[in-house]
């Protein structure tokens, strides 16, 4: 008995240090992965444990013809990594779910097959709430993994107050945001507030720059309050809001297209060159921070009757020199978040600007550019020196409460608040 239970904790073990990248795509045949809540594409992916709440799941395969993809789930604690527990502990039902609608491309010059699937399926629900990874892999077997996209399972029991406020930092009062919350836990029953709870905040649903590790300064009976002395713990750039792209058509183009070159077999789009902007002063206009929606200005269904366009990205940097210590990204949903080889722009001396190209399906896109140094690879990335900061700009906040019970193996998501920063000063009950 002994000897199997320490084979078993071997292969969890083993399991758990071959973990996948969230939001990552593995294989180069799969475009446009989508995953948000049921209805609304820009919605971020959450499900309340024990709802009725649906998820959307959305990808394109670009082969063009009709294969066996199934998916699966993960559980994982708040900082990705996957939790150390069975999968009988976190799903109700089978481990895994085959997808069965698809639909072949038409009017289209780019061959693909559109798959689709609604989550939770009722032989697959999950049942423990916490981060989640959604795999999608071929023919049953997970080492042959296409995919992998982020949701969050929520169980609701801690009340979140949150504001966003003017940092006291004089050097950071015009450029950045600070928020202040406090959590009570009197649903959740913690015994060692310090050791049990934990804190991730991000901004515009992004992972990249999150905030995480924050203790309270001060609580007392199940009432956590998280406003340092100094103001500069949970702090974020403004940003500026985010540059649009209008791929709705493209034989009608729009005001961000240079020009287009129609092939017999592809489509080439030449976006206008993008300015560095740290000069420019802020002016607000509505965006989706970051988010893209397939869709299209013409009578056909978006999924699987628009087309897909190599769409050229370029970035002028200052005096149309090279940053000699940074790299320049492009960001956005559209790119999964990532800051790796796949998103990091090359310049080009002759033209004095940044360049990256992207297979992008009909749509519109928001994104930044954003750098970050080569010679401290983990420092958070910046607009500074691409878009600048503003402390006026429209930005959306998440506030997410994770609770390890005493004894437990994994975290659990018991809280989450959203406050826009147009919306303040307020509180939102995060419940």
């Amino acid at each position: 008995m002994n000897r199997l239970l320490c084979l078993l904790i071997a292969l969890v073990v083993a399991g758990a240090l071959h973990a996948q990248i969230p939001d990552y795509v593995y294989s180069p045949v799969i475009r446009t992965p989508q995953l948000f809540m049921a209805g609304n594409q820009i919605g971020y992916p959450i499900l309340r444990l024990g709802s009725t709440d649906q998820l959307e799941l959305h990808f394109d395969d670009i082969e063009a013809n009709v294969k066996s993809y199934y998916y699966t789930i993960q559980l994982c604690n708040d900082d990705w990594t996957p939790a150390i527990v069975s999968q009988f502990d976190y799903i109700k039902g089978f481990g895994q779910i085959r997808i069965d609608n698809y639909q072949l491309s038409s009017v289209s010059l780019t061959r693909y097959t559109h798959y689709q699937a609604t989550f939770p399926d009722p032989n697959l629900i999950p049942i423990h709430s916490g981060n989640y990874l959604m795999k999608v892999f071929l023919d049953g077997d997970t080492s042959k993994l296409a995919f992998t996209r982020r949701f969050l399972v929520t169980d609701a029991k801690a009340n979140i107050q949150s504001q966003i406020l003017q940092p006291i930092n004089f050097d950071l009062a015009r450029t950045h945001q600070r928020l202040q919350f406090r959590i009570n836990t009197n649903a959740v029953g913690v015994n060692n507030p310090l050791d049990q709870i934990k804190v991730v905040i991000l901004q515009n649903y992004r992972w990249d720059n999150s905030i995480r590790g924050l203790k309270p300064n001060f609580y007392a009976n199940n009432d956590l309050q998280y406003n340092s002395d100094n103001g500069n713990d949970i702090v974020f750039e403004g940003g500026m809001e985010w540059r649009w792209l209008d791929l709705q058509s493209f034989r009608y183009q729009s005001d961000r297209v240079q020009s287009v070159n129609y092939g017999k077999t592809a489509t080439d789009v030449l976006l206008r060159p993008d300015p560095e902007r740290t000069r420019q002063g802020y002016y607000f206009y509505k965006d989706y921070n970051g988010a893209f929606i397939i869709t299209t200005t013409e009578s056909l269904n978006a999924m699987y009757q628009t087309d897909y366009a190599t769409t050229h990205f370029s970035f002028i940097p200052p005096g149309g020199q090279s940053f000699p210590d940074k790299d320049v990204y492009v960001l956005g949903k559209f790119t999964g978040g990532l800051l790796n080889d796949s998103t990091r722009m090359t310049f080009n001396p002759d033209k004095g600007r940044y360049e990256r190209d992207f297979f992008l399906k009909q749509g519109y896109y928001y994104y930044s550019y954003v750098t970050v140094n080569k010679n401290d690879p983990d420092q958070k990335p910046s607009f500074t020196f691409t878009e600048g900061n503003h402390v006026e700009t429209e930005n959306d906040y998440m506030i997410l409460v994770y609770y390890r019970a005493l004894g437990a193996r994994a975290d659990e998501l018991v809280g989450i608040a959203r406050i826009n920063s147009l919306n303040t000063p307020g509180s939102f009950n995060g419940r």
